[in-house]
């Protein structure tokens, strides 16, 4: 089970830590690679990425970005995002593994019923994609430094 803590980061399922916001990155692949292999990528205006694969998630980590006219911001050093995709693009089911914030699991019930139980939000650095189609599950969770 991931545990998402909103502007803290993201406990890892069996014990492999937590993702902190403002981990390094070293930090950080080290904790991603007790459960899976770490993949470096590159996304725009960012120091360092990387991806992971566990249970049918996709996890999409990066740090150190950057603003619009190239300075590095104090507060975005380190571990910046995590996002957390489903391999299904529209998924149907619930995933294998949960993703819990507040005791609801978000990949885990129909998108509506995820929304309703989250009110009155928000919920500091997740962002959850808009208007979700009835029965459709969540395919996508955005977690951030605030």
């Amino acid at each position: 089970m991931f545990d998402v803590l909103p502007g803290t980061g993201l406990v890892l399922p069996h014990r492999a830590g937590v993702l902190r916001f403002g981990m390094s990155e070293q930090e950080s692949q080290w904790a991603v690679s007790t459960l899976a292999d770490v993949r470096e990528t590159w996304i725009c205006q960012t120091g360092w990425a990387f991806t992971a694969s566990y249970e049918g998630l996709e996890l999409l980590v990066y740090g150190d970005t950057t603003d619009r006219l190239g300075r590095t911001d104090r507060d975005r050093h380190g571990l910046a995002a995590v996002h957390l995709h489903r391999y299904e693009e529209r998924p149907t089911g619930p995933s294998a593994v949960p993703l819990v914030l507040h005791d609801v699991d978000l990949f885990g019930y129909p998108a509506t019923e995820v929304l309703a139980a989250l009110e009155p939000g928000p919920h500091i650095g997740v962002r959850l994609p808009p208007g979700q189609a009835p029965g459709s599950y969540l395919a996508e969770v955005r977690l951030s430094i605030v």
